[in-house]
């Protein structure tokens, strides 16, 4: 009996343990930041779009796919830290900034900053091991091409 309830508890465990793709992954720490504020936006969907299309080398209709399961696997997450050790294994200094780029991006989409989001690409930034000047210099960047808005 207790050798059948350890089978059961191993098996259970390794499907647990699934590891994700880079993509998913990117997917979703960027909508991460879409949802941080709970006040989802039209024009944060749109940049989350954007962002991920650059980061994710996919056809259209994998896009699509990915979009949603990016959400999803971001409305079931618990912490950040699954998806940022996945990039972290697979990401240089560059394409990890580019990430925390990308993250500010949706979070200025809809014309304003919320405490929760900037809150969150610290948490991100700080996970992938990115500099705080890069975090900074990656927000001034966004800025400066929405205009300083």
């Amino acid at each position: 009996m207790l050798k059948s309830f350890l089978k059961l508890f191993e098996d259970t465990r390794s499907q647990k343990g699934a590891a994700y793709t880079v993509e998913l992954a990117t997917a979703a720490l960027l909508f991460e930041i879409v949802n941080a504020d709970k006040h989802v936006t039209q024009s944060e969907r749109e940049e989350y779009e954007r962002q991920l299309k650059r980061h994710a080398n996919v056809d259209p209709e994998a896009l699509s796919l990915l979009l949603e399961q990016g959400q999803e696997t971001a409305d079931d997450a618990i912490d950040l830290v699954k998806f940022t050790q996945v990039l972290n294994a697979q990401y240089d200094a560059e394409e990890k900034r580019d990430v925390i780029r990308s993250l500010w991006a949706i979070a200025y989409a809809d014309d304003t900053l919320a405490p929760l989001e900037e809150s969150t690409i610290r948490q991100v930034a700080e996970l992938l091991y990115v500099p705080h000047s890069q975090f900074i210099k990656t927000k001034l960047e966004i800025l400066g091409e929405r205009g300083g808005r």
